[in-house]
């Protein structure tokens, strides 16, 4: 079994005669990959959603990971991202605004100020891949 800390391998097949692709890594199930109208036929995620998903997610686990580390209980965590495109070739996000949304009875401002920066700083590899090429804004809402 290989180390997916070290290395992944992503596939992906088309399935019909447009823009739709199924892609697998590894065992996981598949999803379905496709393109809005007129070249896909909107059967699945683009691209661009996913990785607003990958970039939420990612800056989930590593803020979630520290408030744990830390001892904090978390009642609710939701991830909203948004992101803004470009309107010239190509047509990647420009802007990207990140919510998250934490209910927890003992998580500070100070807390999630701490973490955030910690996330950016260096422990969310899909935010470090980004950055530099597009406007990334992180913000909270922290409710007891």
């Amino acid at each position: 079994m290989k180390n997916k800390s070290i290395e992944m391998q992503a596939s992906i097949r088309l399935v019909n005669d447009r823009l739709n692709f199924i892609g697998t890594v590894d065992e996981n199930d598949p999803i379905s990959i496709d393109y809005i109208a007129p070249l896909g036929d909107n059967l699945g995620y683009t691209s661009l959603e996913l990785l607003l998903l990958s970039l939420g997610s990612c800056i989930g686990t590593a803020v979630l990971t520290f408030l744990r580390k830390m001892n904090k209980s978390i009642t609710k965590c939701e991830i909203h991202t948004k992101g803004i495109r470009k309107e010239e070739h190509p047509t990647g996000f420009k802007n990207i605004f990140v919510e998250i949304e934490l209910v927890s009875d003992n998580v500070t401002k100070d807390d999630m100020d701490k973490v955030i920066y910690l996330t950016e700083d260096k422990y969310c590899p899909v935010y470090s891949m980004i950055k530099g090429n597009t406007n990334i804004e992180i913000s909270y809402i922290l409710n007891k």
